[in-house]
Formats: C-alpha cells, structure tokens, sequence
C-alpha cells in the first residue's frame, strides 16, 4: 500500500480523497494555484505545493507540474479526482514512465472510453446497444446541418472530449444546428483544448440511468447497481439518487452485466460508470463510460455502504477485488442535491464571491437518516469565476425514497449560505414538486417544469398561516429581548400586545395571541385570519439563523434573516418578507406609496458576472426578436444573450474581452 499520494484537483473531490486516505493512513499532498491558495483542501492535507496561476489552463491542467510536485514530495501515487486530468491518457502515460501509479484505469481504457466517437465505435464492435448517429468528425456547420438530417431530428450535437455539460447542444431544426454547432465547437475548444464534435439521434423524454462498475487488475469486475441522474439543467446534472425508481431488478441485471462486460472488454481497472440513456419502455442505449470517479458517487456509497475512494487506491496499488457481486446489495435509498454558486432566478446564471456565511447542516446518522455533505469551502471561502461552480454535494439517506427526500428538505432549508447568489431555493422547491416526489423523471424535467425559468414560489394560504405565526413568535421574542435590555430611554411597560398583524408581500394577514409563554422555549397559541388555534413551539433565539419548532403541530426548520421592519424567511423554496406589526401601524402602512423600480427595460445587462466574448450587433442596427445581441462566458460556459423582441441598437458600452459585473450595461436600444 502506499504511504503517500498527491491528488491532482481541487476543491471537494480533493477533500473527499483526503478524507479517505486519512483513514486507510496514507500521508496527502495537496497542489494548489493562486485562487486557491487558501483553500480548504490544501489546510488538509499533510502538504501543499503551488503549481502556478489561477487558471487551470497553467495549472491544474499542466501534467509537467503535477509530476514535479510529486517528485518534490515523494508521492508514490496520483489521484486525479474528476474533471482536469482525469480522462487523460497522456498524463496517466507519462506518470508511468516517472514511476509513479495512476489511481485510476490504464492508458488504453481511456482511450477507449474517454473519447466519446472512439467508445461508441469500440461499444458497437462490442455489440453494446447505442444511439443511432455519426461517429466520424464533423468538418463543419454545412456538414453538421447533412447530417443532422438524415438523422433526423431532434439531434444532439456533442464535444467527443467533453463532459460536464459542456460542448453539448440540442437541436430541433437547421438554423439549431448551425447555431449549436458553433457553440458547442467554441465550448469544446476553450474546455478541453479539442474541438472535435459529434451528432446522435436525441431521445425523447430519456432517462440518465448510470451503472457504477469497479475491476482490477486481476479479470474481477462488479457492478454496483445504478443512479438516476435525469434531474438536468444545460445537460449538467442537478440532484442524483440511487437506486432509480423506474428500474426492475431485470432491467438493472441486464444493464449491470452489459456494464461489466465492457469494462472487460477494456481490461478496465478501478473505478468506473458506463451511462445509459433509458427510453420510456425500459429500452437501455450506452452514452458513453465516464473512467473516472463521478461527482454523483456519493449516493452509491450511502446504499452500498461501499468506499469508492478506498477501492481505487486498494486496485492501484494491485490489490485484489474482495467484493463478490452476489454480495452487493442495495439498502435504502440516497439522493445528492449539487449546490451551485448560480441564480435560480436569474436563468441560473453563475455566481461568484466570498461566502460570508457558510454554515452546513450537522452531519451524521440522526434516527433512520444519514446527512452527509461533501465540500472543499468553508465560511470565508472565495468562490471564484475560474473553476466550476459547485460548492458542495449534499447528500441524504433514509430507508425509503420519500423518507430521504424529506431529510434532504428538512436539510436544505437548514443549510445557510450567505455572500453569494445560490441554488437552494430551488432545490428545496424541487423536493416538494409532486412530479418529482412520484419519480415520473426525464432529462427533460426542469426545462418541461419551469419553461419559463425558475420563479420564487408563492406561498398557499396555509403557508403563509405558518411563516405568520413564525413571524409573530420571532418579532414577540424580539421585543422580550429589548425590554430587558439595560439602559434603554422608554423600555416597554405593560403587557405585549394581544392582535397583530403581519404583511407578507402584499397581503395583511391578522394574527390573534391566544395563550402565551415568552421565554426560550418558546409556546404560544395563536390563530391566523381566524382560523383555528395553531400551538407555535420553538427553542429559537434571536440571533438564530435557522428556526426550528412546530406549528401546529407541524415540524418546521426555516431561516430567518432580519430586515428593516421585519424577516426575511426562506423554507422549502419559498423566500417572503414578513413584517408584524401593531393593527395601528398596519393601518397607516397600507397608505404609504410603492416604490418604483428604474426601468431597464431598453438596456442589455450583463446577467453574471463575466468575460465579454462577442458582439453581434453594431451601433445602429436593427435587430430582431431571438437574434443573439452578444455572448458572455462564465465559469467556462458560452451565454448567449439574446434580442427579446424588434429593437435598434443605439450605443454599445462593451467590447470582446471587457469583463463585466452583473447588471453592467452591455447595450442600449431605441
């Protein structure tokens, strides 16, 4: 076994390797660039060594650096996490020639699978079931536009060295595919350094179903059962489970031993997933195999009770598979929800800055759940416009599919983060969505669901009974708390105040006190617009950011934020201002005049903070309505920024190359 290895990433697929090296008593070497100088992973590990400027391009990705640093430090082995150097069979090759070991798949299984025309060729030799398209490289737009057609559409245009989203467009028609095709072109190229693109036929209403595959070096594979990746936005993954609900154990045999048998094929060594596309009749189609850890593992470790991590360095260092497949089982169930630094209400845009408040629920098993939740920030971390923007993977388990779904809510609207714009609003939305609770999932969901983008959800009338009584609870707490303060120029005198009523956007709702203790716990009775007697009970303390308690009975976590005149309450994905006040103070707000917004109405605002890559229109020119005014790239993917209707561009306040903050005014229009 090895004594010490060096893992050649960052963030939290770094810190998750160091955990379990820590564990199987490995000594760690951390690299690191500039941006992440003061990163979490490399506090953890037992060394840390710098390997140039923030862009991954001149470090992350550079292979002579990485073996540098493990020359300098005396690793014996290299992790490469996923993403960068993970899929590079060049890297893995020249490690072998200094001696050192790849905690990972040979050169040759790489290759096989890691380019995506290669592995869908060597798959079909293989008589691996795929998807009908055009393997040989496109030469250009006329061509992609030939193909496409005989196709037929729709048709998936994809980066053959891609992954993660990236490089990869749908097409409905020939304007789409000119369109997608230099899209996805440009993509590839700034991502992995290939612009090599291919065309398949486009599944309609598919599932991503994954099988999780583990072989050494020895002829020993097993499959691992699946995970259900279909929930996507931009064709990136947003919230995994395993098992998939829609799979039969015979479909799951089936799609296992196909899985096995190509790892095979390739004399596949550590850990691997071989993707599948699933039609609506349980008919299975090989994607691609990802030779690498996934970002989605941890789901497969919480129902297998198997370490991933441990296994592949137990298989690089040539040790044998002790796992029989007759001995895996799947126990409960397990989902990941991807928390991404990006505006869900803002087309989920990308986001970056410091995470002023960054504060995870508690980890561990609590009853009949498990909390898990794997990062590489903390409170004070950067997050940066370099790198992707996945702050952590949170992760429950439960013995069933609804029980895990509501740990994973309950723990959503306890996790607070504070500094940047971010995707939980959303996530918390989804774990209530009825179509998601029921497993009815396509790849299609989010965009089928929210066509028009993701919205704030409005609260029912019996929500916002409950964010009233929270709020009447945490202003009657609050006043209790000023009047024992010392020192004040009028401290209250008399009892508080029996009727309230509290503003929640534009609603007055009236809220009556019936019983009440004032003291930490808190218990008090009380009725909302009338209605029955709620008992609202709570350890909460000002100060709190989360507030947990009941409400009728009803266990409730929500966060709270203070604002002028009230809280801001964040639960299940729905965010409100709520205000209490006295019926007199109500009165005379419901006179005071609305504040308007400026109207923007005639300008192009830059919608994330980002590099300004073109601009298709000049000072002048009439546009019309869908014809793309610029494109910006964020976090290493191409926005297209779009004409919402007929204009005439009358000035333009950027260039290719500006980089722009959120909201700059990129143009503006008659």
């Amino acid at each position: 076994m090895f004594t010490k290895i060096l893992i050649a990433n960052r963030g939290e697929i770094a810190c998750r390797v160091i955990k379990t090296a820590r564990k199987m008593g490995i000594a760690t070497v951390a690299v690191y660039s500039d941006a992440d100088r003061d990163a979490v992973h490399v506090e953890m590990a037992d060394e840390a060594v710098h390997i140039g400027p923030s862009p991954a391009a001149q470090s992350y990705l550079v292979s002579e650096k990485i073996i540098a640093a493990c020359k300098a430090t005396g690793a014996q082995a290299v992790h490469p996490g996923y993403g960068f150097l993970s899929e590079r069979a060049s890297f893995c090759e020249a490690l072998e020639k200094e001696g050192i070991i790849f905690i990972g798949p040979k050169p040759k299984a790489i290759r096989a699978m890691g380019d995506k025309i290669e592995s869908k060729k060597f798959a079909n030799a293989a008589e691996v079931s795929t998807v009908p398209g055009w393997l040989g490289v496109i030469e250009n737009a006329d061509h992609a536009e030939k193909i496409a057609g005989e196709i037929g559409y729709p048709v998936m245009i994809k980066a053959s060295a891609g992954g993660g989203g990236k490089g990869m467009r749908i097409a409905w028609s020939k304007a789409e595919v000119r369109d997608g095709f230099d899209r996805a072109r440009s993509e590839a190229k700034s991502s992995f350094g290939d612009d090599r693109l291919f065309i398949e036929k486009f599944v309609v209403d598919p599932r991503h179903i994954e099988i999780q595959v583990l072989a050494d070096a020895h002829g020993n594979a097993v499959y691992l059962g699946e995970r259900e990746c279909s929930i996507q936005r931009r064709n990136q993954k947003v919230v995994e489970e395993a098992p998939s609900a829609f799979l039969d154990a015979k479909t799951r045999k089936a799609m296992g031993e196909q899985s096995v048998a190509l790892a095979k094929a390739v004399d596949y060594q550590s850990a691997g997933t071989v993707e599948f596309i699933v039609d609506s009749e349980k008919n299975f189609y090989f994607l691609e195999m990802n030779t690498r850890l996934q970002v989605e593992h941890p789901v497969t470790e919480l129902v297998t009770g198997i370490d991933l991590v441990e296994q592949m360095i137990r298989v690089a260092a040539g040790e044998k598979l002790v796992i029989k497949q007759n001995a895996v089982t799947l126990n409960g169930w397990a989902v990941e929800s991807r928390l991404y630094a990006e505006d869900p209400y803002r087309n989920f845009l990308p986001s970056i800055g410091r995470l002023t408040r960054y504060r995870p629920p508690e980890e561990g098993q609590f009853g009949d759940v498990v909390i898990r939740n794997d990062t590489g920030v903390t409170e004070g971390s950067e997050i940066s416009m370099f790198y992707d923007p996945m702050v952590a993977k949170l992760c429950t388990w439960a013995p069933t599919r609804l029980a895990a779904v509501d740990a994973m809510s309950e723990a959503l609207d306890s996790f607070v983060v504070d500094g940047i714009e971010h995707n939980i609003p959303f996530l918390a939305a989804l774990m209530q969505h009825p179509r998601w609770r029921e497993g009815r999932l396509s790849t299609g969901f989010i965009a089928e669901e929210y066509p028009e983008g993701f919205a704030p959800i409005v609260p029912n009338d019996a929500e916002k009974a409950v964010l009233a009584a929270i709020a009447t609870a945490v202003e009657l707490l609050r006043r209790d708390r000023l009047d024992r303060l010392g020192g004040r120029l009028a401290p209250h005198s008399g009892v508080l105040k029996r009727d309230w009523v509290v503003k929640i956007s534009e609603d007055y709702l009236s809220v009556s006190i019936l019983e009440r203790m004032i003291s930490i716990p808190m218990e008090i009775d009380l009725s909302v617009d009338g209605g029955k007697a709620l008992t609202v009970a709570s350890d909460w303390r000002p100060g709190d950011l989360i507030w947990r308690g009941t409400v009728g009975g009803r266990k409730i976590a929500a966060q709270i934020r203070p604002v002028p005149n009230g809280f801001r309450i964040a639960w299940k994905g729905m965010s409100v201002t709520a205000r209490p006040m006295l019926p007199r103070i109500a009165k005379l707000e419901r006179l005071m005049p609305e504040k308007v917004l400026p109207d923007t109405s005639k300008m192009l605002l830059c919608p994330m903070p980002g590099l300004v890559v073109s601009i298709a229109v000049a000072e002048g020119q009439a546009v019309k309505a869908g014809e793309t005014l610029a494109v910006v790239e964020a976090m290493k993917m191409e926005n297209v920024l779009r004409a919402e209707r007929d204009l005439i561009v009358v000035k333009l306040n950027a260039r290719p190359g500006d980089s722009l903050a959120v909201d700059a005014v990129i143009m503006e229009f008659a």
